[in-house]
């Protein structure tokens, strides 16, 4: 439990700090370090519990992703704000950077694990904000035929 805390802390002070450094907005900084603290919980928890690095970079970026269009719709600014800097921990960096060692290394064995491993990781991500922003969608699609609001 205390390591689960010192992983979500760490991944606050991470995303907060590459918040800063990709320029989001100073009244963000907080929302997006709360994303990527939660997408860090979610995936570590994941793999403590069994689960491959694939499923578990997909349940992390779905969380991140549901906080981002959630904060997006709160605070009332574009979701890419908080999901830019909130994604960053499930980002298959490590994965990329061993293909290209292997590869160098001329284990190919090794390259090519890595690099299906780092192409499912990114396909993942992709599938879960794309699930996530369709569903946000579909949400509001149904609220305005509900209220009667027009698209003007």
């Amino acid at each position: 439990m205390t390591e689960l805390l010192l992983v979500i802390a760490g991944g606050f002070v991470a995303i907060s700090g590459f918040a800063v450094l990709v320029e989001t907005p100073r009244k963000y900084i907080l929302q997006a370090g709360i994303a990527g603290a939660a997408g860090s919980g979610v995936y570590f928890f994941s793999v403590q519990h069994g689960l491959d690095a694939v499923p578990a970079s997909f349940f992390s970026a779905l969380v991140i992703s549901l906080l981002a269009h959630t904060f997006a719709r709160i605070f009332k600014a574009p979701v890419t704000v908080f999901l830019i800097a909130g994604i960053l921990p499930t980002v298959p960096g490590a994965g990329m950077y061993r293909t290209v060692y292997y590869i160098i290394a001329d284990d190919r064995a090794r390259s090519s694990y890595y690099l299906m491993q780092t192409l499912e990781i990114a396909g993942v991500i992709a599938l879960a904000i794309f699930i996530v922003d369709a569903l946000f969608r579909i949400r509001i699609r149904k609220h305005k035929k509900m209220t009667g609001e027009s698209r003007s």
